[in-house]
């Protein structure tokens, strides 16, 4: 078992941006469609906006008001299929046979969105960036806590995924819409984490925002099923 607090949140989607949409949406409302919607990285200057895909500006919006004013501050980013859309992208470009970006290519890798994270808030302290199945929040989670043991008086996780192309409808299936949330923890005993070496039900909805919808909503001890292992909640207020 682990044991850590939160001491902040934040977390974007269309539709949903404000603590008050996301109070809603835990309650049971459907958010209006929001075709078109990006992100606000208006904090940042346009030369650095350009250089970000939508999933690196989903986590940029929620994590960097985060340690607003906080100085080093590991990070963990989660992301279970990474940026699909740019290499899709690329994929097509090779289909043409046309050359391609030295830039797009190296802005495609997992750990992209933490390496801009680092060039653009000057930013060194430890940064990982996981791949995961269907817990992939909690591993983070764990490797979060990790980090609070060693010493760090802070971390920052992020878990995002963006809508995947057309042409992974077949495979992807659980990504219900574009989303990203960012916790900062530290150290402490709010929250209790624990895995079990059985499976179960997957949750309807990902780990992160089905995380997000129970603490909204109150729930003290919540589970998290997967294939491999179940994770225990608990929440002591």
């Amino acid at each position: 078992m682990i044991t850590f607090n939160i001491s902040q949140w934040r977390a974007w989607a269309p539709g949903l941006q404000t603590p008050a949409q996301w109070h809603a949406w835990a309650a049971g409302d459907t958010p209006a469609p929001a075709t078109g919607q990006v992100p606000d990285v208006s904090f940042l200057p346009a030369m650095q906006r350009r250089r970000l895909s939508h999933l690196a500006r989903m986590a940029f919006a929620v994590a960097w008001p985060l340690v607003d004013g906080l100085q080093d501050v590991p990070l963990v980013f989660v992301s279970r299929h990474g940026e699909t859309p740019r290499t899709v992208e690329i994929l097509s470009e090779l289909a043409r046979q046309q050359p391609l970006s030295p830039t797009q290519f190296s802005l495609s890798v997992h750990n992209a969105v933490i390496g801009l994270w680092s060039i653009m808030r000057g930013e060194t302290s430890e940064m990982t960036a996981i791949a995961a199945a269907d817990d992939g929040f909690e591993h983070g989670m764990l490797e979060a806590a990790g980090l609070l043991h060693d010493g760090a008086a802070a971390v920052l996780l992020i878990i995002a995924e963006d809508q995947p192309p057309a042409t992974y409808t077949p495979w992807i299936d659980d990504v219900p819409f574009a989303y990203a949330v960012a916790v900062l923890l530290t150290p402490g005993e709010q929250w209790q984490l624990s895995p079990a070496a059985t499976g179960g039900q997957p949750a309807d909805l990902p780990h992160a925002l089905n995380w997000l919808r129970a603490s909204l909503n109150g729930q003290a001890v919540f589970t998290h099923p997967g294939k491999r292992r179940t994770w225990n909640w608990q929440h002591q207020p």
